[in-house]
């Protein structure tokens, strides 16, 4: 539109003729926005916002006397706010790059007195420091002019043929040779020992390798050497097999031979052993029927003949009486008892006889008949006579002989 005049973003527009501007300037100021504009009545000029540079090259003499060349670049720009901005266009609204000149110079002096009090070796290790400092004493000098600045930069310091630097730096570069060179020399070693290191895995991968060739070695010679055994050791498993079967196969016929010669001489001479003696024991028995016929014989001889002589026998002992001192007591009851009694006294040892006779065999009996006791038929009883004194009791129903 006519008359309407826009402002660019890093531009202040100043707008002169009409009211005045803020703290009474000459001129009004729109930042940000556009304003209408008379033609003819008002007048419209732009001031820059934006970065400057100014580069300042400089001798400087520092605390001890040593002539320094420094070389700094200073970034700076309008203040944004107003005042800024009035006090910026009131001086440099015709010719903006004086405010590069202006501000160089400004720093300049301001370089030149603090590098004075400082020492080479302070402006050198402690660069930041100069710049703080540099900034801090221009700071309320600038905002008069209304600029402020961003950095300071110091490029370079530099003592031209003095010789100062050089030398202040040379134990520093003596130590960072020194340290190169230890570095140097760890390297180198640290170099050598992963050679060594390299060369003892190499010998040991080659020792290794080695003996792994030599196990491969080996067990390829046992494979062949088993290989070359399999055949013999086959051959003999096989005879050795054979051997067994046929000392099997003698076995067998050993034992069919054993069983042929049972069958053939101990069966049959066991059955004639027992043929015979089956014989034997049927004769023995014969025998023992025969033995045992003929002392049945004996005995029931010699009982006869005991019979016969018993009558003697009794005939004997009472004999024997005859001459005894007997007391009846109790009439014919007491001659019946011991009438009775002879006759026991004969049975008695009649029984006697034919026991000795049994025990001792069939030829005790055939002998006993021909003894000289026994040739006659008569057996002898003997004994004591009584006394007088058992003769004498009385009261009994029995008679005592001797």
């Amino acid at each position: 539109m006519f008359g309407y005049r826009v402002p660019a973003p890093d531009e202040a527009m100043l707008i002169s003729g009409g009211r005045r501007g803020l703290g009474g300037a000459p001129f009004r100021v729109v930042t940000g926005h556009g304003k209408f504009v008379l033609p003819v009545f008002r007048k419209v000029r732009f001031l820059t916002l934006s970065m400057c540079e100014s580069e300042v090259v400089e001798t400087c003499v520092t605390k001890q006397g040593i002539a320094l060349h420094v070389r700094a670049v200073i970034a700076f720009k309008v203040g944004n706010d107003t005042e800024s901005i009035i006090n910026a266009g009131q001086r440099f609204l015709s010719d903006q790059d004086q405010m590069s000149v202006l501000t160089g110079r400004i720093f300049a002096g301001h370089l030149r007195a603090i590098i004075g009090s400082m020492t080479v070796e302070e402006i050198v290790t402690e660069r930041q420091k100069l710049a703080a400092e540099v900034l801090d004493t221009s700071k309320m000098e600038m905002a008069k002019i209304g600029l402020i600045v961003d950095s300071l930069q110091i490029q370079s310091i530099d003592d031209g043929d003095t010789g100062y630097i050089d030398a202040m730096s040379a134990p520093h570069k003596a130590a960072i040779q020194r340290q190169a060179q230890i570095a140097q020399a760890q390297a180198n070693q640290a170099a050598a020992e992963a050679e060594q290191d390299a060369a003892r895995k190499q010998a040991e991968y080659a020792r290794q390798t080695a003996v792994v060739k030599a196990e491969y070695s080996a067990e390829v010679d046992r494979a062949q050497a088993h290989a070359a055994q399999a055949g013999p050791l086959a051959q003999a498993h096989a005879q050795q097999e054979v051997l067994a079967a046929q000392t099997e196969l003698a076995q067998r016929q050993a034992r069919l031979r054993q069983q042929q010669l049972v069958a053939e001489v101990v069966k049959p001479a066991e059955a004639e052993a027992e043929r015979v003696r089956i014989l034997a024991a049927a004769e023995a028995q014969r025998m023992k029927i025969q033995a045992e016929a003929a002392a049945s014989y004996d005995r029931v001889a010699l009982d006869r003949m005991l019979i016969d002589q018993l009558p003697q026998i009794v005939k004997e002992a009472a004999g024997g009486l005859s001459g005894a001192n007997v007391n009846v007591l109790n009439g014919a009851d007491g001659l019946g008892e011991i009438a009775a009694g002879l006759v026991a006294q004969g049975l008695t040892i009649l029984d006697s006889v034919r026991q000795n006779l049994n025990g001792q065999g069939g030829q005790g009996g055939r002998n006993a008949g021909s003894s000289p006791e026994q040739g006659n038929g008569r057996l002898e009883l003997q004994g004591p006579r009584p006394s007088e004194s058992d003769a004498g009791q009385t009261g009994r129903g029995d008679a005592t002989a001797g």
